[in-house]
């Protein structure tokens, strides 16, 4: 691994370590500085409320200068996170930038968990609804919140 990507990685589990965004939780895997693990809690006031979704977070040798692969462990119902956790975002692909950090990132994907983009949809079924009958949309969210629970009662049980 060089050591500048190294170098950023540590700077950023710093920043994660003191200075967290409100919600969001990131650490690298026992000692390789290249895989970590996140979790978004879910914002409040919002359908997504009490979840607990897990990332995870793989970087390449080209960090800062591309972008890492991020997707969800959880179970997700969302219109730009297809059915395998990969999430459509734009910060992600064609709009990266080496300025964006971890916490970053994460703020990122936590403000699209409420504030998705149904005209870029990874979910057609979760687009549809969240377009076309809200409420069922929030009902199917709240769903996967509970789920993102039972993750967490079947690791403990383990």
């Amino acid at each position: 691994m060089s050591t500048p990507v190294k170098r950023r990685l540590i700077k950023d589990f710093k920043k994660m370590s003191t200075d967290p965004p409100q919600g969001i939780s990131a650490t690298p895997l026992d000692s390789n500085i290249m895989e970590w693990n996140a979790v978004i809690f879910g914002p409040e006031d919002t359908p997504w409320e009490g979840g607990t979704f897990k990332l995870s977070i793989s970087f390449n040798e080209d960090y800062p200068n591309k972008p890492p692969k991020v997707k969800f462990l959880t179970k997700m119902f969302h219109p730009n996170i297809y059915n395998d956790g990969q999430i459509c975002l734009d910060i992600l692909q064609n709009q990266w930038s080496p300025i964006y950090d971890v916490a970053a990132i994460l703020t990122s994907i936590q403000s699209l968990l409420t504030d998705p983009n149904p005209n870029s949809p990874a979910n057609s079924e979760a687009a549809r609804l969240y377009t076309e009958n809200r409420k069922l949309y929030e009902r199917r969210v709240k769903e996967m919140v509970e789920t993102s629970w039972q993750d967490d009662d079947d690791e403990e049980e383990e």
